[in-house]
């Protein structure tokens, strides 16, 4: 299962890779030196004789090879024991630095039972690689958002701290709008349409559909709307927890069905799993077509630090730079609605026993 916080874990597993490719040039470094002591080892006057039929070693020949053997395998281990006491070398790690770009965060979430008209627009510069210094919000700039149905232009006012707001937003179903944004001369526009989502009609826990039989998982359960092309993004964070959780996911071969969709804590999380009082925050947004294949390959590219994972690219969202498109800008301008719901997880027959 792919999940979000193996983002806060990529430095960490670059760098463990690049220790690892060390490592394997260093041990080879140390066979050589193994074999380099053994010629040095081997006495001048050993050698081993062609074997006659019936016959043996000669006694002087056994003894010398002997002799060898055992100082050889002295020599072995004591560079055996370097090889994993010595063989950490330190990498100077080169990233190539790219250019500064624009970062839109644009998500227009619209949760059910409200207005949706106070949404919020953030912008931001792009960093290099092990920046973790530099202010990087943008202000100054102009954003505003425009019904293409009926013409109705909202603008976001700058908060000084790379949020731009509106209390004004006006959101339609299956209608589509248009992002503009002017930033240092250039501008960049985005177009998407509002997503509806259906609702969550029951949350449970349980321990059977999980990887880990032994551990808890919670599951939303909800109807496809039938006849229509469905994405949904769901985001699970758990009380006490740094990151959340996404997960995409479409209903090409369950369409109109009822949908059991569980999630449990991965294993490769580093986190505990779940446990009776935990509280989880759960959402799903109902989300366009464009942008389930633009999240996924952003959950794919986060959840993989392994070796046999695919090389993380620059992913470009929807926003473009209509001025000078070499200068495109990440992030994507989103329109969805969206269920909440938080579930507590209880003390079910399995935590009893374990008590």
């Amino acid at each position: 299962m792919k999940t979000f916080k193996k983002y806060i874990q990529d430095l960490l597993g670059k760098n463990s890779s690049l220790q690892v490719f060390a490592l394997s040039g260093c041990i080879e470094k140390r066979i050589l030196e193994i074999q380099t002591l053994a010629a040095r080892f081997r006495p001048q006057e050993f050698s081993i004789p062609a074997r006659r039929s019936g016959g043996r070693f000669p006694s002087e020949n056994t003894r010398t090879d002997s002799w060898f053997g055992f100082n050889l395998s002295r020599a072995v281990g004591v560079l055996l024991l370097a090889i994993f006491t010595s063989c950490t070398d330190v990498v100077d790690v080169e990233v190539q630095n790219g250019p500064e770009r624009l970062v839109i965060e644009a998500s227009l979430d619209w949760e059910k039972g409200t207005s949706g008209n106070a949404q919020t627009v953030r912008l931001r510069k792009s960093t290099q690689f092990f920046d973790t210094n530099s202010v990087t919000d943008v202000t100054g700039a102009s954003v505003m958002v425009t019904n293409d149905t009926s013409g109705a232009s909202v603008t976001f006012v700058d908060q000084n701290n790379g949020e731009y707001q509106t209390n004004s937003f006006q959101p339609v179903l299956g209608q589509s709008y248009t992002l503009r944004v002017e930033y240092n001369g250039e501008v960049y526009t985005a177009q998407e349409t509002m997503t509806p989502v259906t609702d969550i009609t029951n949350v449970f826990q349980d321990r059977e559909d999980g990887f880990d039989d032994e551990a808890l998982e919670v599951h939303v359960v909800f109807t496809d709307p039938p006849g229509d092309e469905n994405q949904y993004l769901f985001r699970f964070q758990r009380e006490g927890d740094l990151l959340p959780d996404l997960e995409a996911a479409e209903d090409e071969f369950v369409d109109g069905n009822e949908i059991d969709w569980w999630y449990e804590i991965d294993d490769d999380d580093d986190l505990e799993p779940f446990a009776p009082g935990d509280v989880l925050s759960i959402e799903m947004f109902g989300i366009s077509r464009p942008y389930y294949d633009y999240i996924k390959i952003l959950i794919d590219q986060l959840g993989g630090v392994g070796l046999f994972e695919a090389i993380p690219v620059a992913v470009r969202g929807n926003c473009i730079n209509t001025t000078n498109p070499e200068n495109y800008a990440f992030g994507y301008f989103r329109l969805t609605q969206v269920v909440r719901t938080q579930y507590t997880f209880v003390e079910d027959e399995q935590s009893t026993n374990a008590e």
